[in-house]
């Protein structure tokens, strides 16, 4: 009786290290295109990699039809996510982040809050992997061009980039306009209430609105 006991005790616990291991795993897309093999690649470990291109490859893949039906359930994850922040609960962060990131890899707010989890709960290999996407992704639209004029503008494939960005730059957006037809004006305000101007080059973002057209 014992015996049995403790045979079904140990089959529960494995039964619970597996049923975790599954949530919090990133279901890498199974379509066979650039997108999907590099997140793949991504989540091998192999983060040396054009982030440009992969930035850009996530236009062309069918996830980013995936992605764009599933923009509610993107935000309501994204708004679970700085509940869970707020609760300090860092289990629920990363399994929230990674169902993120199933949806969108080029999140660079998922990858940033999923490494800065993994950094508080010890997992250094975890954190110094996703910071190494996080700042991947974002210095392949920071590193070419500026931000001053249009012609040096930053070139997003989502809105979401320029708002991380501007997040990042620590500055509140005043207002927003298209200057050029091809690029977002943002003028902002920083912590000393100094204002300022960014360009943001969207022929990327007109781009997969068109993409999402096509059947």
């Amino acid at each position: 009786m014992i015996k049995h006991f403790f045979i079904t005790l140990l089959f529960l616990f494995n039964f619970n290290i597996i049923i975790g291991q599954t949530e919090t795993e990133i279901k890498v897309p199974k379509f066979d295109d650039n997108y999907c093999k590099t997140v793949q690649m991504l989540e091998n470990g192999k983060t040396d990699i054009d982030y440009k291109s992969f930035r850009e490859s996530f236009i062309e893949s069918k996830q980013f039809k995936i992605a764009s039906n599933k923009s509610s359930e993107f935000r309501e994850l994204k708004k679970e996510m700085y509940r869970q922040m707020s609760e300090l609960k860092y289990d629920s962060i990363i399994i929230t982040t990674k169902k993120m990131l199933s949806i969108d890899y080029t999140s660079m707010i998922a990858h940033k809050i999923l490494r800065q989890t993994y950094k508080v709960v010890g997992d250094t290999i975890n954190a110094a992997k996703y910071k190494t996407i996080q700042f991947g992704l974002l210095k392949s639209i920071v590193s070419n061009g500026d931000g001053k004029s249009c012609e040096s503008g930053w070139s997003v494939i989502q809105i979401s980039e320029e708002y991380f960005i501007l997040n990042m730059l620590g500055v509140e957006l005043d207002n927003q306009s298209i200057a050029g037809g091809i690029c977002d004006r943002m003028e902002v305000v920083d912590e000393n209430r100094e204002k300022k101007v960014y360009y943001f080059e969207i022929s990327n973002v007109f781009k997969g609105k068109e993409k999402l057209k096509e059947k």
